[in-house]
This record gives structure tokens, sequence and C-alpha cells, in this order.
């Protein structure tokens, strides 16, 4: 079993406390605040967080299934656009769109195709955010 860790503190009032965050490995380390979360503040925020551990899951998870089915990418690049809303529950993560490219030689669209939709539905990150969030994916391959 592997496990990861991180680490947040929150110091005073929702809209005028201030955050700090570190991830276990020393990636990262620095602030949050209401701002950097709800508006345009400097800093990063939890959903911007799962967004890049979606976008990297994901990534990882298509060149695996690439490399299974004989075809290797050469590079695999991704983007996930989180949507951070208020819902009738409070605030949730309504849906991520991811959007993909990889250079692949060798494979015909079909199967890239199939072999994204598989990354999608069987990366952990997905598999985690799959109950409640909608997840979308538009996967493009370069010959």
């Amino acid at each position: 079993m592997v496990q990861r860790t991180a680490e947040a503190e929150w110091k005073g009032g929702l809209q005028d406390g201030s955050g700090h965050m570190k991830l276990g490995s020393g990636a990262y380390d620095g602030p949050y605040s209401f701002k950097s979360r709800f508006e345009d503040g400097a800093g990063t925020n939890p959903e911007e967080l799962i967004a890049a551990a979606h976008a990297g899951c994901f990534s990882m998870a298509l060149s695996a299934g690439l490399g299974k089915a004989g075809t290797p990418p050469k590079r695999v690049y991704t983007t996930a656009k989180l949507n951070f809303e208020k819902t009738a529950a409070g605030f949730s993560v309504t849906r991520i769109d991811l959007t993909t490219e990889a250079e692949v030689p060798g494979i015909d669209e079909a199967a890239f195709q199939q072999l994204a939709e598989n990354a999608k539905r069987d990366c952990p990150i997905s598999r985690l955010l799959a109950p409640g969030t909608e997840i979308t994916l538009s996967a493009k391959l370069i010959g």
C-alpha cells in the first residue's frame, strides 16, 4: 500500500482568513485563501489541486493502456477543467472536462478513442470523483 500525505492550516474567518497547504513530497508549499478559491486571488486551492491530480492520473492511465495495447505514446498532454459551483447541497465539484492529445504512432483512431475512454473510466482519480461528478473527455490523436 502506498500512502500520500498533505497538510493544511487555516487561520481566521472564512473570508478574511488565510491558509497554507503543503504536500508531503514538498512539490507544493504555499498559500491559499478565500480569494484564491472563490475569486482570482494569489495562491492555489483544493479544487485546482484536484484538477491537476486528475490530469496527471488520466495521462498516466492512458499511457499505460496504450503501452499494454502495443502502441506506447511518445507524448500525452491533458488539461482538466474543474467546475466548482453552489448546488442545493452546498459548493460541489459538479463536472470535470478532460481534454487530451496524444502522439501515438501506429494506432488507429477507433482504438485510440476506446483506450482513452477506458483511461477516463479506470484512472483512480476518475473512480474517486465519478459518483456525483460528471466527467467528460475530448481526446485527439496526433499521428
